[in-house]
C-alpha cells in the first residue's frame, strides 16, 4: 500500500480518506453549518410565523450534522449511521420538496428542503445520491476483510 492511502494512527492501521470522500464530507460539513445556523434563528425569532417549516429546518440540520460524523468514522456501526442519515435525508428533500409544491400553505417560509432544496441551489437534493454513490463504492472496513 502506498503512504498515501494508509496511515499509522496510535499502533492500528487507518484507510485514508480519498479527495472525493474528503469534498463530500466538506459539502456536508457546510450545509450543516448553514442549516444550524438558518433554523436557530428562524426558531429563536419567528417560530409562530411558520413553525412546522423551522422544525424541518431543524431536523434537516440535525440529519446533515449526524451524516457528516458518520462520513468522517470508519466502522460499522457509522457505516450503518451514514446509510440511515443519508437515506433519510433523500426522502426528506423529496417529501418535502414534492410538499412544498403541492401544499405551498402548509410551507409559509422555506425550509432547507422546501422545493428540493432551491434556496440552496439543489445540493440538498444532489447530495444524498452522492452521498449514496460515495458509500456503495467504499464499504466499511469490517466489509472489506
Amino acid at each position: 500500500m502506498s503512504p498515501s492511502s494508509t496511515s499509522l494512527t496510535h499502533g492500528t492501521r487507518r484507510t485514508a480518506m480519498p479527495g472525493v470522500g474528503r469534498a463530500l464530507v466538506a459539502v456536508y460539513a457546510i450545509l450543516a453549518l448553514a442549516a444550524t445556523g438558518r433554523s436557530f434563528v428562524q426558531i429563536a425569532s419567528k417560530f409562530s410565523e411558520a413553525p412546522l417549516a423551522y422544525v424541518l429546518s431543524a431536523l434537516s440540520a440535525v440529519v446533515y450534522i449526524v451524516a457528516t460524523i458518520a462520513l468522517v468514522k470508519r466502522s460499522p456501526v457509522w457505516h450503518r449511521v451514514a446509510w440511515a442519515t443519508i437515506t433519510f435525508e433523500l426522502i426528506g428533500v423529496l417529501v418535502i420538496g414534492t410538499l412544498s409544491l403541492v401544499e405551498p400553505a402548509w410551507f409559509p417560509h422555506d425550509t432547507v428542503w422546501s422545493v428540493f432544496g432551491r434556496g440552496y441551489l439543489f445540493i440538498p437534493l444532489v447530495l444524498p445520491v452522492l452521498g449514496m454513490i460515495w458509500l456503495r463504492s467504499r464499504p466499511c472496513e469490517e466489509d472489506a476483510r
